[in-house]
């Protein structure tokens, strides 16, 4: 692969672009803890010096790997709730829309989904530069329990979480405060579906469900369903959710 290095703004997003592309390359055949500015450089063609100087670490270029791979999920999520919400569908059912569009965005990237929600990689840590990609997902779901919530779509808990809030002002402020009682324990319930919803996907796309399961598809929704029920939402299955 013969790129030619350039000083411009618009050549270093795309040297970068060409870069990043090589490296999910080699994501999908070494695996994150494998990959390195040196790996892609060699498997790639690219010159040494067009990788370092814009990825001169492992780590930087795992960086831009990772906010790509939140920015690509949360993008899949956002315009199949745009689609939904355009189409005046209920909270289950655009709830359900972004779900399936998470669960296929993950299944067409399974490297980069395993990069994001598998194993740690061994000595990385993801800088505060990440948060904003990784914020996506949360918000999408966040907005749909809000949207839940103002529009009356919501039964009321049977009990609340005990104890004091557990919440960090983060979570609180990405939903855009704590509502009232009898719905002051959405915000947590909302992270423990946001917590099924990715450990179900960690199920599917590492196939620990298709020995069990006849229809992984239709018991995904079911899965959905069933954890909705825990924030009071109902998914109306027996209808598209577009």
């Amino acid at each position: 692969m013969d790129v030619p290095a350039t000083s411009s703004t618009a050549g270093s997003v795309t040297l970068a672009a060409v870069i990043k592309d090589a490296a999910r390359q080699q994501l999908v055949k070494v695996g994150a803890g494998g990959l390195s500015p040196e790996v892609v450089t060699r498997e790639s063609g690219l010159a040494t010096s067009d990788v370092a100087a814009l990825f001169p670490h492992r780590d930087d270029l795992l960086t831009a790997l990772v906010i790509d791979a939140y920015n690509g999920s949360g993008a899949a999520m956002e315009r199949a709730d745009a689609a939904a919400a355009n189409a005046r569908a209920s909270a289950g059912a655009r709830l359900l829309a972004v779900t399936r569009a998470l669960r296929e965005w993950s299944f067409d990237h399974p490297a980069e989904f395993t990069l994001i929600y598998g194993s740690p990689v061994p000595g990385y840590h993801a800088p505060h530069d990440t948060i904003a990609s990784a914020s996506r997902t949360p918000a999408v779901l966040g907005g749909i329990v809000r949207a839940a919530l103002e529009g009356g779509e919501l039964t009321p808990p049977r009990r609340a979480v005990p104890g004091p809030p557990l919440l960090l002002p983060a979570a609180v402020e990405l939903f855009g405060g704590t509502p009232g009682a009898p719905f002051s324990d959405i915000i947590e319930r909302g992270i423990v579906l946001w917590s099924n919803l990715i450990g179900l996907l960690v199920f599917q796309v590492f196939s620990r469900t298709h020995d069990s399961v006849r229809d992984e598809a239709a018991f995904f929704d079911y899965a959905i369903a069933v954890a909705a029920e825990s924030i009071g939402l109902e998914v109306p299955l027996s209808e598209s959710a577009g």
